[in-house]
């Protein structure tokens, strides 16, 4: 009914009809094989398993996943999503998720599997309305079948991410996140974390170097988590 009244536009080329549309989607540029284990990035020589970065410095990641290239209508998309509210966008984006995120857990072994939003600092969140990351994050999390989980916070404002290199990224999130702890029982003084023992799907919107999903992994790790691989909806170029 609310489609009659507000027909839905393409967040990537703004037809109306459809929220992301079939020709939108045939223009997503691939991210393709062979993966840095680490990042996710393409690798420019076969047989090698790193990027010549994460030969530098690896990343706590399992692997890394992305729907496509930062280019064309995705880019459009994305920007759409994350600055000007077309969050209705949101569920059809997810679904472009879906594969790269299955192709990543089909090599787990843990059962308890989590998606787990990469969230933004308070401030951030409150200037925009809503986290991209979650919006996206929710309707996958019913796609695959799995439990969505918050537990992550985000315990430190960062600067932007945009211009910085390599290393300036990933020292400017180091320590950033930090994964909220429950009590196990009203008697207990041990306290345990809801990511404790699982596999951990981490979902952005956006990934360029994997610096942010290093240390929001990192934070999942030491939540006691068995395994953490991340899933963005788009790659950096």
């Amino acid at each position: 009914m609310l489609d009659a009244v507000f027909p839905p536009t393409c967040a990537g080329c703004g037809l109306v009809g459809e929220h992301f549309c079939g020709r939108c989607k045939a223009a997503v540029e691939e991210v393709l094989p062979p993966w840095c284990t680490s990042c996710g990035q393409t690798v420019a020589m076969p047989g090698v398993d790193v990027c010549r970065e994460c030969v530098v410095e690896r990343l706590p990641l399992a692997g890394v996943r992305s729907t496509g290239l930062m280019r064309g209508p995705l880019r459009k998309a994305v920007h759409r999503l994350k600055y000007r509210g077309a969050t209705a966008a949101a569920a059809s984006l997810a679904e472009l998720m879906a594969a790269p995120a299955r192709s990543l857990l089909a090599g787990s072994t843990v059962t308890s599997v989590l998606v787990v939003p990469v969230p933004l600092s308070r401030a951030r969140q409150r200037e925009r309305g809503y986290n991209q990351a979650e919006r996206l994050a929710a309707p996958l999390a019913g796609i695959l079948g799995l439990n969505l989980a918050t537990s992550l916070l985000r315990v430190r404002d960062t600067a932007p991410q945009v211009g910085l290199s390599r290393p300036a990224r990933r020292a400017n999130v180091r320590g950033a996140f930090s994964a909220a702890s429950v009590v196990e029982n009203p008697g207990a003084v041990r306290r345990k974390s809801a990511l404790a023992d699982a596999c951990v799907l981490l979902v952005d919107d956006v990934t360029t170097t994997g610096s942010t999903l290093g240390s929001a992994a990192t934070a999942c790790l030491e939540a006691g988590a068995q395994t953490v691989y991340g899933v963005t909806l788009a790659r950096g170029v």
